[in-house]
């Protein structure tokens, strides 16, 4: 079964006139991972989509796509796919790759129906794309390691890098991961926007009863979304994006738009925050 949720932009200034339901209506995602089911969310940022695909028992496959007018959904769209759940097997015409948890499947564009099987619960990430690349599997292994933060300041984490220049090729898609350390619960501080990229979460790893407390809006007048576990926030290019959370928890990132340059970003001081 495959069902897709259309997301249109939003400017700022609207997004200042939101109450809590119509904030979370436009920006937090959640209920993508149910078995037997694709669920997407197809959003006119860059024309980004976030989805989630878990087979259980079964296979699913997703080939079609209405709302993007071609033959097959990858035709012209490149895709990364992140396992959170357990071992599974994702397949492509002749080609199949078997995931275990935490590892990162990329697609380039023409690859064709793509189909899901096993125990994994898989979260699609797809942007369009402008040339064929070749489909790899990354492994945690693989993946570009970065440190950051400190115990003091509550935001020691390490950052995986997976599709990513200094890892490997695409078009416009980078993704990767960060884990929170034990007793830190900031994640992305101090905040940034990049207004030449949408940016995406989708928060993990957490208790049914935590929770992170999202950061969107624009630098001086910020707003927030409560998140819970496998749920995630859309990011506009003029909103920062950072969170604490009650506990540990990971969190997946990803962005699409002009460039695949991790660095491009405008950092705001708290001081300057409101």
């Amino acid at each position: 079964m495959l069902s897709v949720e259309t997301r249109h932009a939003i400017h700022q200034d609207h997004a200042k006139t939101m109450g809590t339901d119509e904030l979370r209506r436009h920006f937090h995602v959640g209920g993508l991972f149910r078995e037997g089911e694709i669920r997407l969310v197809y959003t006119h940022y860059d024309r980004f989509v976030m989805g989630g695909a878990v087979p259980g028992a079964g296979t699913l496959t997703l080939d079609k796509v209405e709302e993007t007018r071609t033959a097959t959904f990858l035709e012209r769209r490149e895709m990364a796919i992140v396992n959170i759940g357990e071992t599974g097997k994702i397949a492509t015409g002749s080609e199949s790759w078997t995931l275990e948890r935490g590892d990162v499947l990329y697609l380039g564009m023409g690859s064709g129906p793509v189909s899901f099987s096993g125990a994994g619960r898989f979260y699609i990430t797809s942007a369009p794309a402008h040339r064929a690349l070749p489909a790899r599997l990354i492994r945690l292994s693989d993946s570009n390691c970065v440190k950051l933060g400190a115990v003091e300041t509550s935001n020691k984490r390490t950052i995986n890098q997976f599709v990513h220049p200094l890892v490997m090729e695409s078009c416009q898609l980078v993704l990767g991961y960060t884990t929170l350390e034990d007793g830190s619960v900031w994640n992305t501080m101090p905040a940034h926007v990049h207004d030449r990229r949408m940016e995406a979460y989708l928060y993990f790893d957490m208790s049914q009863e935590q929770r992170v407390l999202h950061l969107m809006g624009e630098p001086q007048e910020t707003r927030h979304l409560v998140v819970a576990n496998e749920e995630g926030a859309l990011s506009p290019p003029w909103s920062i994006h950072s969170g604490a959370g009650t506990g540990s928890y990971t969190f997946i990132w990803a962005m699409a738009g002009d460039n695949v340059d991790y660095t491009d970003m405008d950092f705001v001081s708290m001081a300057d925050m409101k």
